[in-house]
């Protein structure tokens, strides 16, 4: 692949999304199938690792393929229409491929819901990489030749870092600016809207974009 001069990865869920609504419905809807009761409330202020991690809370290990299955099946129905863009999304998303650049999403989230979730908002990516977490986001970072990576989760920052990428954390998801910046964030903004300017000045600078944005 052909060495871009900016690209961009970013995080999906609580990061371009905001996909708390939906995906409390879709765990109401499998507890309603299933006869477990799941705390959605609960699952939904934990967003960010595979959705497996969160179905060995409710149910067995032998039952875990089979539940995450189910999920997946009632997704599309129950999660997308319900998940709304987060503040300055879009505008994001704009503002790199308005710099020259290439947006790319990579997100833990099952490859084909991220798509339906795209799709649906009309969030403009250039490349799409689903299941993957953590340090294992570095390897669809790196393949893109990512040189920027921006999520709202530790393990976010976990993927950036381990990619050699530049870690831009928003705190719009379920760890606050003091936990993203222990964690290694280079770049602590409180959302999205504040990121078209710090990019802006990131590649006037050619640089590491200038001090934080405290949130």
């Amino acid at each position: 692949m052909a060495a871009h001069p900016l690209t961009v990865g970013f995080d999906l869920d609580m990061t371009l999304i905001d996909s708390r609504p939906g995906i409390k419905a879709a765990y109401q809807e499998l507890s309603a199938r299933t006869g477990t009761f799941v705390d959605a409330d609960l699952a939904v202020s934990r967003l960010g690792p595979p959705l497996e991690e969160e179905v060995r809370r409710w149910f067995p290990e032998e039952r875990v393929a089979e539940i995450a299955e189910l999920y997946r099946a009632l997704y599309p129905e129950y999660a997308i229409a319900a998940s709304p863009a987060l503040p300055g999304a879009r505008e994001a998303l704009d503002a790199v491929h308005a710099a020259g650049g290439r947006a790319v999403v990579v997100t833990a989230k099952y490859q084909p819901s991220a798509e339906l979730h795209l799709a649906h908002l009309g969030l403009d990516a250039d490349a799409l990489v689903g299941s993957l977490w953590a340090e294992a986001k570095a390897e669809a970072l790196r393949e893109h030749r990512a040189g920027v990576y921006v999520g709202d989760h530790t393990g976010d920052v976990a993927g950036a870092r381990a990619a050699g990428a530049l870690s831009v954390a928003v705190a719009t998801g379920p760890c606050d600016a003091a936990q993203l910046r222990e964690a290694g964030a280079d770049v602590v903004l409180a959302g999205l809207a504040e990121f078209p300017a710090w990019l802006a000045r990131y590649v006037a600078e050619g640089a590491d974009g200038g001090d934080d944005a405290a949130a």
